[in-house]
């Protein structure tokens, strides 16, 4: 398997909140207050992704999962009290009462990982449908498939499995674009580590090359530091000090966008990846916390988006306008006949490699 990265001379090398007013929101009011104001609408996938970890946290055990409303900037918090809704409510979302919690959900999640994690299969909790997905590709067939439906059935309707006729893989080829002796990849974002120039690339593109190049067989211009996968899967590449490193990302039509921050995805957010081999495309966050089972082992706590990917794709930056979210990892299907895609969350790259945009 090889992996790839946007064109060095393309792809630029790597690249409030809306905070409720939780604690008087929450707080019981005396008979002769006037009632609390909502908190608006956030207008942004960002500012409610930061609302709704607030709102979460305050509910405790109440909570079952969030989303958003991108088309009518709406936060929707899922509830399983009719308690629990106000409280939502007056902190500034959209309450939605539904049978389980987010406890519920991750104790399901926690029986698929110790009792089905089975190459070629994934799960995420689907707040939409307050269940827990669980797909496998089409290499789950014969007695790993019989076991994975009796332990689909046994987490009854907190769970929903259904088939997918592509393979989970991690996105690597061989081509044209940052090159190893055996793998190529897409370059995510331009990080900043102890004054020097690095960027962040898919842990599964490090462990295969060591030494990159801007073109096949050409002088190296940059050396694996370190790299995890599985597990997690992220890695971090020194570059030459003389090289130059925007923040920047290549959108494939003559523009760059500049990269300035990092954020947390949330559910129904609208968001684009690029990658040397497919170039651009846009779509739907569609969940996080993802659990991945590649060949190679399992991932977990990747984000989830409805929009394909294709081998040589690995490691390209996923984000929203200037907010840095994903480094691509792997996915199902094609940009010819769709498919979804799985992404490293960026901040928590950023954390364990002590290194930061810029």
């Amino acid at each position: 398997m090889k992996h790839t990265s946007a064109p060095m001379s393309r792809t630029a090398l790597g690249g409030a909140g809306a905070v409720a007013l939780i604690a008087a929101a929450l707080t019981l009011q005396s008979a002769q207050a006037a009632p609390a104001k909502a908190a608006p609408e956030p207008p942004t996938a960002t500012a409610a992704a930061q609302r709704a970890r607030d709102i979460s946290s305050a509910l405790g055990a109440n909570a079952a999962g969030f989303y958003y409303d991108a088309r009518n900037h709406k936060l929707i918090v899922n509830v399983t009290t009719a308690a629990a809704a106000d409280k939502a409510r007056g902190a500034g979302a959209e309450a939605r009462i539904v049978k389980h919690s987010l406890t519920s959900l991750n104790a399901a999640r926690a029986t698929l990982k110790e009792r089905a994690a089975i190459p070629g299969t994934s799960w995420a909790m689907d707040p939409k449908t307050n269940q827990v997905v669980i797909v496998a590709d089409r290499t789950v067939t014969g007695d790993r498939l019989k076991q994975l439906k009796t332990v689909a059935s046994s987490l009854g309707d907190r769970a929903a499995l259904r088939q997918s006729a592509g393979t989970l893989r991690p996105l690597i080829a061989g081509g044209n674009a940052v090159w190893g002796s055996a793998a190529r990849c897409s370059l995510g974002f331009n990080v900043i580590k102890d004054g020097k120039p690095y960027f962040l690339t898919a842990g599964h593109c490090t462990n295969a090359v060591r030494s990159w190049s801007a073109t096949q067989g050409g002088p190296e211009i940059a050396v694996t530091e370190t790299g995890t996968f599985p597990g997690d899967d992220f890695g971090i590449v020194r570059l030459a000090p003389d090289l130059a490193h925007p923040s920047k990302v290549d959108l494939y039509n003559g523009r760059m966008q500049s990269i300035t921050t990092v954020g947390d995805p949330i559910v129904g957010e609208k968001v684009q990846r690029s990658g040397s081999s497919t170039h651009v495309h846009s779509g739907d966050i569609t969940a996080v916390e993802v659990t991945a089972n590649y060949q190679e082992g399992s991932v977990d706590g990747l984000i989830q988006a409805g929009l394909c990917a294709e081998t040589g794709d690995s490691g390209g930056p996923l984000f929203e306008g200037d907010t840095a979210l994903g480094l691509t990892s792997g996915g199902r299907g094609d940009c010819l006949l769709g498919g979804e895609s799985f992404y490293q969350p960026v901040r928590e790259a950023l954390e364990k490699t002590g290194s930061h945009i810029g």
